[in-house]
C-alpha cells in the first residue's frame, strides 16, 4: 500500500527529472546571435532591472512612510 508522502515523493521525482530534462536540451543555444541582438538583449535585461529596482525602492518608500 502506498503512503501519501511516497506518492507525493515519487511525483515531486517525476517532475523534477522533467524540469532537468528539459534543461539539458536547452542548455546550448540552437541560433547565434548578431552583434545588435546581443546589444539589444543587454539593453532590455538593464532595462528591466531598473524597472524592478524602482518598483522596490517605490514600495520600501510607502511601507516606511
Amino acid at each position: 500500500m502506498l503512503t501519501l508522502a511516497h506518492t507525493i515523493r515519487t511525483m515531486t521525482a517525476e517532475f523534477v527529472e522533467k524540469i532537468r530534462s528539459i534543461n539539458r536540451r536547452y542548455a546550448t543555444p540552437r541560433i547565434e546571435m548578431s552583434g545588435p541582438v546581443r546589444v539589444a538583449l543587454l539593453s532590455l535585461r538593464i532595462y528591466l532591472l531598473v524597472l524592478v529596482g524602482l518598483l522596490v525602492y517605490k514600495f520600501v518608500i510607502t511601507v516606511a512612510g
